[in-house]
């Protein structure tokens, strides 16, 4: 065997370990795989692994679909520093969320400009339940009463804070909490 290629193989198993660590430090939280709203293709959460994460469920005709603008904006602001906003549509509040999610798709795209990643439509409430917004309200002990609640993981994917629908995203307090976040290493 040549130096050269016993360098190959070990740069080969380098990688490989190190593909397989960072797989291991996916947190619990976001290990798990959920269709993406536009083709419905299984995205893996774990590539937000180290992010901070802000989870939120919407609906298309609700009094906080206006939040969608605000969520986009926080996720254009900040996505260059480190956060990732992820929206699950859900029907469960007063029916407010009733179309296909290419019906959904369209209507966050061509109205808000919703660039953001969005899931298909999923039971926050009730059952079936999502399994993330299970982990998420056991996590916090808060679970959605309504369209647009947000919660925000850190980027350990440990610590988990819950916001409320009222709670706008340009809201100072989420700010300051994105931003904490953010700062946090």
């Amino acid at each position: 065997m040549t130096a050269r290629f016993l360098s190959r193989c070990l740069l080969w198993a380098t990688l490989s370990l190190g593909a397989a660590g960072a797989q291991a430090a996916c947190p619990a939280l976001l290990d798990r795989q959920v269709p993406r709203l536009q083709d419905e293709k299984p995205q893996n959460l774990c590539q937000y692994t180290g992010k901070v994460v802000v989870v939120v469920n919407t609906a298309s005709f609700c009094g906080f679909t206006p939040q969608y603008k605000d969520l986009e904006a926080l996720n254009e602001k900040y996505g260059p520093r480190g956060l990732v906003v992820l929206g699950f549509p859900s029907n469960d509040f007063g029916s407010q969320e009733p179309g296909s999610n290419k019906e959904i798709a369209d209507f966050c795209e061509n109205t808000f400009g919703v660039k953001f990643p969005m899931f298909v439509k999923s039971r926050v409430a009730g059952e079936p339940l999502n399994p993330l917004f299970a982990d998420l309200k056991a996590k916090t002990g808060a679970a959605p009463r309504w369209n647009f609640h947000k919660y925000l993981i850190a980027r350990d994917g440990q610590t988990v804070q819950s916001f409320g629908s009222t709670t706008k995203p340009g809201d100072p307090a989420f700010v300051s909490a994105v931003e904490k976040l953010l700062d946090a290493k």
